[in-house]
């Protein structure tokens, strides 16, 4: 399901038989999943916040493990 495809697909005005994009979208996440809807419905800025909220642990978590093996570096040097 690719968002840019998307534009091509919504041309129910000159292919009438076509099915509305909101309602194709549906039927492609119907058919792939098998549910109509995903368990856990979430905005565009949830989800940002929530990755970037996990980047930034990442990204602390790499720092405390990096000073304790200069820590640990520093006392076999001696």
């Amino acid at each position: 399901m690719t968002p840019k495809k998307f534009g091509s697909l919504a041309n129910t005005k000159q292919e009438p038989w076509k099915l509305p994009l909101p309602n194709f979208i549906e039927e492609l996440y119907f058919k792939h999943f098998k549910k109509r809807r995903p368990d856990n419905v979430r905005s565009i800025e949830q989800i940002m916040s929530d990755y970037n909220r996990k980047k930034e642990e990442r990204r602390v978590r790499r720092l405390k493990e990096t000073e304790s093996q200069q820590s640990g570096e520093d006392v076999i040097q001696l």
